[in-house]
């Protein structure tokens, strides 16, 4: 159900200052020390944003998925990598839970997801298969009531800091979906190494890295939902839910980007005037809030008719591909914009601009989202004869 819309509002107006007198201040030092301040993670999980799509049966907003686009517009406005703290357990650290596990599994694993007690992270991506998620070579055998898990890791979001690993794993050898399942894994449990920390383009502070298990024994009760087979379809899953969410963070990084180019084409002057006052300024700030107003109708669109039980596959690969093809290019209208400036570290266009890059890659490249809204127009086209926008 949605939120009252008046409570809604206020948390949207909480978080808004939030952004703004807490986080965008300290944006520089998370860049140069690649980590957030515990005090800000702190006050983050005491705001309830660690928990907001989880219900509040087990602690959480119990936000629907309009509201939870809503709001991370808002967090969208400063550095992804405060975002990104939270990210894992609102989407692919939760999710898996809410949507496949056990109700004992919910009710030990939820509510600390929700609070902030526990990170939890998502282990898909492996040295060899990334967009191939069918061809994950980790293995998990069953050796009386535990499992034996082998195989790597790659890039996983917040595994330095989690406490808990969804890991995605092979139960059988043929290559189909229902040979792939989930463990859940404390992040403790004998035979998991952390490779260091990866140095990235750009995204200081959500740090990501390799994690390693080397005949890894956890229990049976660790497999997602009790069953073996479910891995690949609850991904699946999972990731169409979140590409709602990072397409709002790119909207949200997008309306950042078009206010810090009219602060600085408000100020600056060339020509004896305000290059705001320039017609090839105008354009580039018109294109973007065109881009950027486009990217958040789709995305409260598909959102709302995912809350009313709608199939959104082919407008969530939609939204996320546009979305993040879209701050790509405002990114790159800022600094334009900025000029020589915008090429300098001490304005945040520049660091934006690398930010953003990723956004076109993970949970599901572009080329992945094309794929997913080409054949299923093939399906629908091959079913009906028609085609409906």
């Amino acid at each position: 159900m949605p939120t009252d819309p008046d409570v809604l509002n206020q948390i949207l107006d909480t978080v808004r200052k939030y952004v703004n007198e807490r986080l965008i201040p300290a944006e520089e030092l998370v860049a140069q020390t690649s980590k957030i301040p515990d005090d800000i993670l702190n006050e983050m999980k005491e705001m309830g944003l660690y928990g907001l799509s989880i219900s509040e049966e087990y602690g959480g907003l119990g936000f629907s998925m309009e509201d939870e686009v809503r709001l991370v517009f808002e967090l969208g406005r400063t550095a992804p990598a405060f975002r990104s703290a939270a990210g894992t357990n609102i989407g692919i650290g939760s999710q898996s839970i809410v949507i496949a596990g056990t109700e004992e599994q919910k009710r030990h694993y939820l509510p600390k997801l929700a609070s902030g007690e526990i990170v939890g992270s998502f282990c898909l991506t492996e040295p060899d298969s990334g967009s191939d998620a069918m061809s994950i070579r980790t293995s998990a055998v069953r050796d009386g009531d535990h499992y034996v898990l082998n195989g790597t890791k790659r890039y996983i979001t917040n595994a330095p800091n989690a406490q808990l690993f969804t890991v995605m794993a092979r139960t059988a050898p043929e290559r189909k979906s229902r040979s792939i399942s989930c463990f859940l894994v404390d992040a403790q449990t004998r035979g998991i190494t952390l490779g260091p920390p990866d140095k990235k383009m750009g995204q200081s502070g959500a740090l990501t890295c390799d994690v390693v298990f080397d005949d890894c024994r956890v229990p049976a009760s660790a497999l997602l939902g009790g069953a073996e087979g479910n891995g690949f379809v609850t991904s699946m899953k999972v990731l169409d839910k979140g590409r709602l969410h990072i397409a709002a963070l790119c909207t949200g990084i997008a309306a950042r980007l078009i206010e810090e180019s009219l602060r600085y084409a408000c100020e600056r002057e060339q020509f004896g005037r305000k290059i705001i006052d320039l017609q090839m300024i105008q354009t580039m700030i018109a294109d973007s809030q065109a881009d950027t107003y486009a990217a958040k109708t789709m995305i409260l669109d598909a959102a709302r008719r995912r809350d009313a039980g709608e199939n959104t596959t082919l407008i969530a690969a939609s939204a996320k591909m546009f979305a993040s093809e879209m701050v790509g290019r405002v990114a790159d209208r800022a600094v334009q914009i900025h000029g020589g400036a915008g090429y300098m570290s001490e304005y945040a266009v520049e660091r934006f601009y690398r930010d953003v890059r990723l956004f076109r890659i993970f949970e599901g490249t572009t080329q992945i989202q094309q794929g997913i809204i080409a054949r299923t127009l093939k399906a629908q086209f091959e079913e009906t004869g028609t085609y409906e926008l």
